[in-house]
């Protein structure tokens, strides 16, 4: 009998964070890019970027969703770090209203309900166009019902003699309040958070053991705090595979929780009892004493009033510390020195939120940093003219390693825009994605451009040639022309397409094809006048035709990201 009660148990948990999950994603989806809008122009100051989390929590019912959207959002460096702060002591707020929710499932029977949610759940899925509704009303639905279920199967399961007196003794060893035990629940609390991945459904099973009496108020309020802690251990984990501001983002997350439980740790007596007051509980009456059932029956209104009040405190306490929070994190998680050499995608992360806006507005900070890398390679060729022996060696390898990262940043962003189009865009998205694809292809191409002048330079040091001076003048010229192109093309991708002037690029285009077959025709009279022998001549102009490409390759990213087509 007991290994079905514990399955009971296990499939109720089960439905009510399918449901749990099923509306916050379905309430995501309704809310789609306006979510990306809010969260990018409501955080102008501390207090903004609070009420701005709150809100959007408290609209998504998820503290999770909200905080690894924040944590994506500094990945993708559309918030700063001490907006994000903001926003994620907002969500703390905006994440009490689930123990809400709960509480209400425990204060009255909603079963029947829950049928008649199921059933318009099931017509409005069927009518396609309020679709998503159903899904929500779905979500609501199995979540009221898999907590319905759990109440029933905890209250059967203290009915039951037997296996009331097991679990009545076990929690009875830690019945009194010493250090030792608060803090065996409070671990218990972040664990079973951390291990179940949803701070709603040990809210629910701590609202079920304090219910029932078998949990006194005071553990179930240390396994309350250790929730609070152990559900900032998602965006933490997340964050390991994004950027330096994005982790610490996601420290800041757990630290500002961690923070608050040692305060309200310190004054725990004296803020629970007017939590209790204010609900008009007395923790003092005991079982078989007048009025303990319907005492008993309040215990869900005071947990859910308690942590309300404990996020709604910490954050009001801690928003005006908010700068120093940032040190604080920054000092804990150092930047890296840039190891601009090692192979990392710095923007896209698979494991962030992923909705089709957001997506692309990563991959296109991908680019632009795809881009810097790119003229940075081109700078190494510039100098490697003028390098010698053993230094000439370490730049050529620099630049050969250059060219298989930008090989494999071109896959890579590729790969992931093929999955962005996966989902259901928009025309305006899927050209967006067309163009990205487009530039991505020609910034690779201008990456291979930089290898082959590296290589025409190392031709040249190997058969023992020497440029003359002349040559070296017009090498440097020409290399300038696309200096300038290339930062042109920076300025292009990092700002607004309405602010640039597409006919500086193309007149440095121009030139640079001008200078090229000027420099053609002088190299075939200078063979022939003997300034120089054929060999030499041929390297040369390789280094001259593959700047020329290399402005070419230049132009299409600008005609790429400009919407025009080719030329």
């Amino acid at each position: 009998m007991t290994i079905w009660i514990f399955f009971k148990l296990l499939g109720s948990l089960a439905l009510l964070m399918f449901g749990m999950k099923s509306m916050s994603e379905s309430l995501q989806k309704m809310a789609g890019s306006q979510l990306r809008h809010v969260l990018g122009t409501m955080t102008h100051n501390r207090f903004t970027g609070m009420l701005t989390g709150m809100f959007v929590t408290a609209a998504v019912q998820s503290s999770t969703a909200t905080t690894l959207m924040t944590v994506s959002f500094v990945n993708a460096g559309l918030l700063t770090l001490v907006q994000a702060i903001s926003v994620i002591m907002g969500a703390h707020i905006g994440t009490t209203v689930t123990a809400w929710i709960m509480s209400l499932g425990f204060s009255f029977d909603i079963a029947n309900f829950v049928y008649i949610a199921f059933f318009i759940g099931i017509l409005l899925i069927y009518m396609k166009k309020r679709r998503l509704i159903g899904d929500f009303l779905f979500g609501v639905a199995f979540l009221f019902l898999g907590l319905t279920t759990l109440k029933e199967t905890g209250f059967g399961i203290v009915q039951d003699p037997e296996t009331s007196q097991i679990i009545s003794s076990f929690f009875a060893q830690f019945n009194d309040a010493s250090f030792w035990n608060s803090l065996f629940f409070l671990l218990m609390g972040t664990i079973l958070t951390l291990c179940v991945q949803s701070s709603a459904a040990i809210m629910a099973i701590t609202m079920i053991l304090c219910s029932t009496g078998v949990l006194h108020i005071d553990q179930g309020i240390m396994l309350v705090l250790g929730e609070n802690i152990g559900t900032t251990i998602t965006s933490n984990i997340v964050a390991l595979s994004a950027n330096t501001q994005a982790r610490r983002a996601a420290f800041a997350h757990m630290s500002i929780n961690v923070l608050g439980v040692c305060w309200v740790l310190a004054v725990l007596p004296w803020f629970l009892a007017a939590v209790c007051n204010m609900v008009g509980f007395d923790k003092d009456i005991l079982p078989g004493q007048p009025g303990y059932t319907e005492n008993l029956a309040r215990i869900s209104v005071v947990l859910a009033t308690f942590h309300s009040a404990f996020n709604i405190s910490n954050t009001f306490l801690l928003i005006w510390f908010v700068p120093y929070i940032e040190k604080f994190v920054c000092y804990v998680i150092k930047a890296k020195a840039e190891e601009e050499d090692e192979f990392r995608l710095q923007f896209i992360s698979g494991g962030l939120l992923e909705t089709p806006e957001l997506s692309l507005l990563e991959a296109e900070k991908e680019i632009q940093n795809f881009a810097k890398r790119v003229h940075r390679m081109f700078t190494f060729c510039k100098d490697l003219v003028n390098e010698k022996d053993e230094s000439f060696n370490k730049l050529f390898s620099r630049i050969e390693k250059y060219e298989s990262i930008s090989d494999n940043m071109e896959l890579q962003i590729g790969r992931y825009l093929n999955q962005i189009s996966d989902a259901h865009l928009s025309p305006e998205t899927k050209g967006k994605i067309r163009a990205m694809l487009r530039e991505i292809s020609e910034l690779e191409s201008i990456g291979d451009s930089c290898y082959n002048l590296a290589r025409a330079i190392n031709r040249g040091k190997v058969s023992k040639e020497q440029f003359t001076e002349e040559q070296q003048r017009h090498i440097y010229q020409m290399f300038e022309l696309n200096d300038e192109s290339l930062s042109l093309m920076n300025q292009m991708l990092n700002g607004r397409k309405a602010d640039f002037d597409t006919n500086k690029s193309y007149n440095l285009e121009h030139e640079i094809n001008h200078y090229r077959d000027q420099l053609k025709s002088q190299n075939i009279n200078d063979i022939d006048n003997h300034q120089y022998d054929y060999t030499l001549g041929t390297i040369y102009m390789d280094i001259i035709n593959e700047c020329e490409k290399l402005g070419d390759y230049v132009i299409n990213v600008v005609e790429a990201r400009m919407g025009i087509k080719h030329h």
